[in-house]
């Protein structure tokens, strides 16, 4: 798991680009003090090299997890941090306590895919990411806002919502040049997206005027404004 510094004292951990594996990148921002993860992995084992790829790093421990939006590949390494504080849109607080309330197993996963098989590919995903189901623990936001937060001097979260996810939310980092877009601009997930659904032209070409020099997608490489 690598982990490099994009700009100022914004760090990234690289999506994985097998598609199968629904691994987002994920943000770490250095505040001297502490660090702020910007999405917390998709998986127990996935946040658990993440940690130590930070602390090899010598970044600070993180303090507060941010979720861009409620899926689960954003928020289910939660669990392996040893964060004081999560935070996360409104409305997508109520989306995280019920999947914190599934009876979470192999057979449980199997029974959605029978019942709806257009999940197919999410739960083998999810199934990837995590094969011990004994090790996941959901963890719902302890930090809930409805338009912006403000982290840090330079740094905050700001609602975007769209089609997507109705929670979807971005970090901005001033002082770095760096917003992290999660997945706000991306088309409905798979089991939702009907053939005429494609990427939200209109709030990427918002997105493209936010004062920043870098734009980070959660599934693709970062790119400069320009």
């Amino acid at each position: 798991m690598s982990l490099t510094r994009l700009a100022g004292r914004m760090w990234l951990f690289p999506h994985d680009p097998d598609p199968s594996r629904v691994q987002p990148c994920s943000g770490v921002i250095d505040l001297g003090d502490r660090s702020v993860l910007v999405d917390a992995g998709n998986g127990p084992r996935h946040a658990r090299e993440m940690r130590a790829a930070v602390a090899e790093a010598g970044l600070p421990e993180v303090d507060t997890i941010v979720y861009t939006h409620h899926h689960w590949d954003h928020v289910w390494g939660a669990c392996a941090w040893d964060a004081d504080h999560i935070a996360g849109h409104a409305a997508g607080a109520p989306m995280v306590a019920e999947d914190a309330a599934r009876p979470w197993s192999t057979a449980y996963a199997e029974k959605v895919v029978r019942d709806n098989p257009r999940l197919s590919a999410s739960f083998s995903g999810r199934a990837l990411a995590v094969p011990d189901w004994s090790e996941l623990e959901v963890r719902p936001p302890t930090l809930t806002f409805d338009d912006e937060l403000e982290l840090a001097e330079g740094l905050v979260v700001r609602h975007v919502g769209g089609g997507h996810a109705p929670d979807s939310s971005i970090v901005i980092d001033l002082e770095s040049g760096v917003a992290l877009l999660g997945d706000c601009f991306y088309p409905p997930p798979l089991h939702l997206r009907e053939p005429d659904d494609g990427p939200d032209e209109a709030m990427l070409a918002g997105l493209k005027r936010l004062p920043v020099d870098w734009l980070v997608e959660a599934h693709g490489e970062p790119w400069r404004r320009s």
